[in-house]
């Protein structure tokens, strides 16, 4: 029987768990940590600390666990994979280098400007004075512009600004304040507001082979008809609408296929299997 285990607690994790259970070819037996109700009914739910690496990987060993998978960014970006690959144990899940990409807005922006790969306008502000600076400057212009925190956020640390006033307001927010329960972000990220269906296409890939998710759309803003704040997340959709195949070729040709290069020319991805989105 494989022993498999799932990382986190949310809607992820369970939709893995549930597709694990469902699809494999030959018996399972599921952990998932921390996991929720709805996931302890199809999985075991040891009590070990998340953001504890040596309890998970004592777990993992002790358990003879076959393979680990992790769903969240922080145990990613904290460097779960890494302990894990020069312990010897199976995961799946980028290393820290790679987690970069969605741990730090700042170093994404960077990397997709490195590599020419198609991304909003933006700029990078240190202090709230010279994210102000940047707003008053006329780069962005007078309409919606976006501001994000560098760091992870749990989806609560980008604003959709529909004007300046708004904007300079969650500069204050994000980089003076402690909204939401999060710290002061040290940097945001002021970027041009881009209208339009949003898509999510994640990919799994090895550093260079890789195999396409279905496109999805998130529900993010919490009104209707997409007002109000973000919030970590309000549901998803997949089906055929949400991407055309002629957008898809083009977001692998301009997007995935020359991130995975640029990751490979810093060696993010030449050991570890990961999971990209």
């Amino acid at each position: 029987m494989r022993r498999i285990l799932i990382v986190g607690s949310g809607g992820r994790e369970h939709a893995i768990v549930w597709a694990l259970r469902k699809t494999s070819q030959e018996p399972v037996q599921l952990f998932c940590v921390p996991g929720n109700a709805g996931i302890a009914e199809l999985a075991d739910c040891p009590s070990v600390p998340l953001n504890d690496q040596a309890a998970l990987a004592e777990f993992v060993e002790s358990q003879q666990i076959d393979l680990t998978f992790v769903g969240p960014e922080a145990p990613l970006v904290s460097g779960l994979v890494d302990q894990f690959s020069q312990g010897g144990l199976r995961i799946v899940g980028p290393s820290a280098a790679a987690a970069r990409l969605e741990g730090s807005k700042t170093f994404a922006k960077d990397f997709m400007a490195r590599h020419k790969i198609p991304t909003a306008a933006f700029r990078v502000a240190e202090s709230p004075e010279d994210a102000i600076a940047g707003l008053r400057s006329g780069e962005f212009g007078v309409g919606p512009v976006v501001i994000k925190a560098d760091g992870l956020a749990a989806g609560k640390g980008v604003v959709v600004a529909s004007h300046r006033a708004e904007a300079e307001q969650a500069v204050e927010d994000l980089m003076i304040h402690h909204v939401a329960g999060r710290e002061a972000a040290q940097r945001v990220v002021i970027e041009e507001a881009l209208m339009g269906r949003e898509a999510s296409l994640l990919v799994f890939a090895d550093g260079r082979d890789y195999a396409l998710m279905p496109a999805a759309r998130d529900h993010k803003r919490i009104g209707e008809n997409d007002t109000g704040p973000n919030t970590g997340g309000m549901g998803t959709i997949t089906d055929v609408s949400v991407l055309d195949q002629a957008t898809q070729d083009r977001v692998v040709r301009e997007i995935v296929e020359p991130t995975l290069a640029g990751a490979r020319k810093k060696v993010f991805l030449s050991r570890a299997c990961c999971f990209w989105g």
